[in-house]
């Protein structure tokens, strides 16, 4: 990409998207198009290729995306799966359509099965039943990377699909209820430590693991492989993450401890803990010459001091 290059960052305002901008911003790219969720509804064909045609962008960042933790999954599967094939439908379509020279697509590492290997390579992908608390969102992000892989091979298209692992950072999404079990975490060890809450109550028995990538990395990679790669490079789509994870119950231990929280941590093994374990093979992105940076203590330390800035 030239840093004169039309890019368009869809979902600029999100945890991913504006990550992607303030990396595109710091090395020196300054013909950046995007639109807000009320600007341009990425659901309506009509408006996204009113806005395709007006624009021309080159390059596109489709880091658009309707997310949530397990609650929200399964208390709004129709939503995640309508919004997230429409935006992809529509944003991919219509890129194929005025010419984009090059799409990134932005995947979630809940593609993989359930029982899937330890760690997930790339070619475990459809290989076993999905973790049924998050199969709407999942089932949509795989039709995204089906989606690419179909046009790459039909119409010689440029369509990059990645897999991040589970993200945090700066324009997280810290809703108690919605959010994504790292930001929640931070929240409730505030709000705990700030009303003097004597137990913070977890869902499940604390056993999963999980993998933690600091999204600022993330931004990294895919400018990373946006500069420098093709699909036929890459193959049908590459994880990005860190190759390291840890059980719930060090997370929060971790949160705990980086809040300044002093009351009694309590999880609840009637609540669902979800796949057991989540951790990407990273070998293939490390082999085209990229790795993660951010130390997770680093990454979560930078994540609640955004937190509190924001009046939290």
């Amino acid at each position: 990409m030239q840093k004169q290059a039309r890019i368009y960052i869809a979902g600029h305002n999100g945890l991913v998207g504006s990550a992607i901008k303030r990396k595109l911003e710091k090395s020196g790219y300054t013909n950046l198009v995007y639109r807000t969720s009320s600007e341009l509804d990425l659901r309506n064909q009509a408006a996204v290729t009113e806005f395709f045609a007006r624009e021309r962008p080159e390059f596109v960042f489709l880091a658009a995306a309707k997310v949530g933790g397990i609650y929200a999954n399964n208390t709004y599967p129709a939503e995640f799966i309508y919004d997230n094939l429409t935006i992809e439908v529509n944003v991919i379509h219509t890129a194929y359509t005025h010419g984009v020279k090059k799409l990134l697509f932005l995947g979630s590492s809940c593609i993989y099965p359930k029982f899937a290997p330890q760690p997930m390579k790339e070619e475990h992908l459809l290989t076993g039943l999905l973790e049924p608390t998050n199969e709407p969102y999942a089932i949509a992000k795989i039709a995204g990377i089906k989606m690419c892989e179909s046009y790459n091979r039909q119409y010689g298209t440029d369509l990059i699909s990645v897999m991040p692992t589970n993200l945090y950072g700066p324009n997280d999404n810290f809703d108690p209820e919605n959010s994504h079990v790292l930001p929640a975490l931070i929240r409730r060890f505030h709000e705990a430590k700030i009303f003097d809450t004597p137990v913070v109550e977890i869902w499940g028995t604390g056993r999963p693991r999980r993998e933690f990538l600091y999204v600022d990395d993330l931004a990294a990679a895919c400018l990373f492989l946006m500069e420098n790669y093709s699909y036929k490079d890459i193959g049908s789509f590459v994880n990005i993450g860190t190759g390291q994870d840890l059980t719930i119950r060090e997370l929060a231990e971790l949160i705990k401890g980086i809040v300044g929280y002093q009351g009694e941590l309590r999880f609840n093994p009637e609540k669902p803990d979800g796949t057991p374990r989540k951790l990407l093979d990273v070998s293939r992105i490390r082999a085209l010459g990229w790795e993660a940076d951010t130390k997770l203590e680093d990454g979560i330390k930078i994540a609640y001091e955004w937190f509190k800035s924001q009046g939290g």
